[in-house]
């Protein structure tokens, strides 16, 4: 289980990049133009840990996206298909913080596919649906991980549904989607993107535990706490959309030295490499136009949702404050809003103890 960060605002941020700046490798080639989004590049079985494997077969699949300008890129991930009562509707699951590396990719690595996780699979497979599992662009492949950049996450997330369907034509345009934390922010950009972005596709309902939102409250509460491995993995996510952003410029020396971790080590490493007496940041500030910045990226409910959407916070939660929770959903507007609070639930209790809310949630969604 995951290092507890005990610093309420301190560690909120969730998600995984990679240190790697080089720009992600391109799809498209001379004369050879890139595949549309959800293409499937490859696939190949998966074995899936216990509990799992009972429920599903899978695939691990590399497939083709867009990001956040609208050029191809790769992503991978896993389907799940479910071995009984099939219902031919698919639910994302959209995970919170692995790690930045490429080994920290769900897809390929079972040290980093979380005990919440696999519980709120298993929930969703139980009622019949697929599961579209994806890595989020730049873990597993090519290029940098866009860290915490909600547009990045949120058209991985709906590609990775038109992936599905391309491995299984019987599976119908309806889909949703199931996130935490770094997934329950990715889920909401996905949602705000729907109709846009999906177009053929039918977004039902999207769920959120403990997603990431208040930028700026946390780029002013994270430095010198034990979360600032997840402030310096968001840093290099921004420069990996704004080359013009240089984490060297920002970064002390002391920060600086520790990238090795980035690109070998996963979160537990990560966290544990930047936690205090490290000096993190020079003058132990983010000038405030790069906090904007972030914030512009990485903050929910900056546009209308297209789809209900249900959040779900723990009360006692130590990585993402119930708090922030609290005025993120007040900052929702668009379609109808459902906010559960669990009380005495911490950030992974929260999934596990709300599967069964969840899925009836999505189930009415499926049905109306």
């Amino acid at each position: 289980m995951r290092v507890l960060i005990n610093r309420i605002l301190a560690a909120t941020l969730l998600g995984g990049v990679i240190l790697n700046t080089a720009a992600p490798q391109a799809l498209a080639t001379a004369g050879n133009p890139s595949p549309e989004p959800g293409a499937v590049l490859s696939s190949q079985p998966r074995e899936l840990p216990a509990g799992l494997k009972q429920l599903a077969r899978a695939k691990q699949i590399k497939y083709a996206t867009t990001d956040v300008r609208g050029n191809g890129t790769f992503a991978s991930g896993m389907v799940l298909t479910p071995l009984r009562n099939k219902k031919n509707k698919t639910v994302v699951w959209a995970h919170g913080t692995t790690g930045i590396a490429d080994k920290c990719a769900p897809s390929a690595n079972d040290d980093v596919f979380w005990p919440e996780a696999r519980v709120a699979i298993s929930s969703l497979l139980e009622r019949g649906w697929t599961v579209a599992a994806p890595d989020y662009p730049g873990l597993g492949t090519p290029g940098p991980h866009p860290y915490l950049i909600g547009n990045s996450e949120g058209r991985s997330i709906i590609d990775s549904v038109r992936a599905a369907r391309n491995l299984d034509d019987d599976l119908s345009r309806q889909y949703a989607v199931d996130g935490h934390s770094q997934g329950g922010q990715g889920t909401l950009f996905a949602n705000q993107l729907a109709g846009a972005y999906d177009k053929e596709l039918q977004l039902r309902g999207t769920v959120s535990i403990a997603p990431t939102s208040q930028t700026r409250v946390l780029a002013e509460a994270i430095p010198n706490t034990a979360g600032q491995g997840f402030m310096a993995m968001a840093l290099y996510g921004l420069n990996a959309v704004e080359p013009s952003f240089k984490p060297e410029a920002v970064l002390t020396k002391a920060a600086l030295d520790k990238g090795d971790v980035l690109k070998k080590g996963c979160l537990n490493e990560v966290l544990a490499a930047y936690a205090p007496p490290l000096k993190l940041l020079k003058n132990d500030k983010l000038p405030e136009a790069w906090v904007a910045k972030l914030a512009e990226y990485v903050d929910p409910a900056q546009t209308p949702l297209a789809a209900p959407a249900f959040v779900v916070q723990g009360t006692d939660d130590e990585i993402v404050p119930v708090a922030l929770t609290d005025i993120l959903v007040e900052q929702l507007k668009g379609a109808k809003v459902r906010y559960d609070k669990l009380p005495g639930r911490d950030h992974d209790q929260a999934v596990v103890d709300s599967t069964n809310r969840v899925a009836a949630w999505l189930d009415q969604r499926f049905e109306d």
